[in-house]
């Protein structure tokens, strides 16, 4: 876990989100967990990589987000992948569920973080990359890297 400046921990962040979809708005959404999965959670025991949310009735839900059993909760453990609710505004969801429908949008988990005491799950709205922004991308950052390079070694002789 690492803290920023902010006072949150992150737990877990998605980088394949970042790298598969353009990130167009985020929000910040409390996660309804049970004990169990928040000491799974401060152990580190997650994973986002191939989760995703969905709005079902006015409530929207995160599926696919992996948190490990807890070693020592025995009964009180809960399935590991199982749908979670997230807590929003009523007005987010709303404008969240338009775009979603109409404009080809994705809901994506992009980190997860405690904030204070509480767990909250950062989504963003996004859309997909085709393989040539991918392309695109990949040569954009092996270009920085190339003059990072150059300029660390601008004054010696190779």
């Amino acid at each position: 876990m690492s803290e920023n400046r902010s006072g949150k921990k992150t737990i877990a962040s998605n980088r394949k989100a970042y790298h598969d979809f353009f990130v167009d708005e985020t929000y910040e959404a409390g996660i309804v967990l049970s004990g169990t999965e928040v000491k799974s959670l401060r152990a580190g025991q997650v994973n986002l990589k191939d989760s995703y949310c969905f709005i079902d009735n006015g409530e929207i839900f995160a599926t696919g987000i992996h948190i490990s059993p807890y070693e020592k909760g025995n009964i009180f453990n809960r399935d590991p992948l199982r749908d979670r609710k997230l807590l929003m505004h009523k007005r987010e969801i709303m404008k969240i569920k338009g775009l979603v429908g109409q404009q080809g949008y994705t809901l994506v988990p992009l980190s997860l973080y405690f904030s204070g005491s509480n767990v909250k799950l950062e989504v963003g709205l996004c859309k997909g990359k085709k393989l040539y922004d991918k392309r695109e991308d990949a040569a954009k950052k092996q270009a920085d890297r190339d003059i990072e390079r150059y300029q660390k070694n601008k004054g010696r002789d190779y």
